[in-house]
């Protein structure tokens, strides 16, 4: 099956931000982003384990929706873009094949408070509805990583849910965590 990131024009570039499919020689740029104190906390793997992370980026299904950010020519972190399938019911699967796709970020937190963040996600739903012509884009965090969750608030996407202790965090602890989504009609709307 092609990859649906293979019919974007890469590099697409922002006001301010550069994005390009990532490759493997990106893992230790990346890594350093993602091993920042306080961004390590809210990933699904730990960076600060330079030997886990480089086999976790190095497999194909990771590397398949990785996007690297880059900001003056320097990588400032990396995206998420996973197209899937809707759910659906069996006669109208072919309807529901590759529609929606699950977004996420993690960004150099010496950037907050300057916009990018905001500029970057909002060129992601730009890519996934006009180049992709995707329907639905999603994104979930944990509940206490506020910054991210206020970041999808800004670009318009809506909460949809909010589950309680449903998600276990390396340091022991269950939490809560919040997922958003956007349709393309009120993307569109929005602009």
């Amino acid at each position: 099956m092609s990859n649906p990131l293979d019919e974007v024009a890469w590099p697409v570039r922002t006001d301010r931000c550069t994005l390009r499919r990532a490759v493997i020689d990106d893992v230790e740029p990346i890594r350093a982003v993602r091993a920042i104190d306080g961004v390590s906390t809210w990933l699904s793997t730990d960076a600060t384990d330079r030997e886990r992370f480089e086999r976790h980026f190095a497999r194909p299904d990771r590397l398949a929706v990785a996007i690297v950010v880059e900001l003056d020519g320097v990588i400032a972190g990396d995206v998420m873009m996973r197209v899937h399938d809707a759910w659906t019911q069996t006669e109208v699967a072919d309807g529901a094949a590759a529609v929606e796709a699950e977004l996420g970020w993690v960004l150099d937190p010496a950037l907050r408070g300057r916009g990018v963040a905001t500029e970057l996600v909002s060129e992601l739903l730009r890519i996934g509805f006009d180049d992709l012509g995707l329907r639905r884009l999603t994104a979930e965090c944990y509940a206490e990583n506020e910054p991210s969750w206020r970041l999808m608030e800004r670009v318009g996407m809506r909460r949809e849910r909010h589950t309680v202790a449903d998600a276990l965090h390396r340091s022991g602890r269950w939490l809560d965590t919040v997922g958003y989504a956007i349709l393309a009609d009120e993307w569109r709307d929005r602009r």
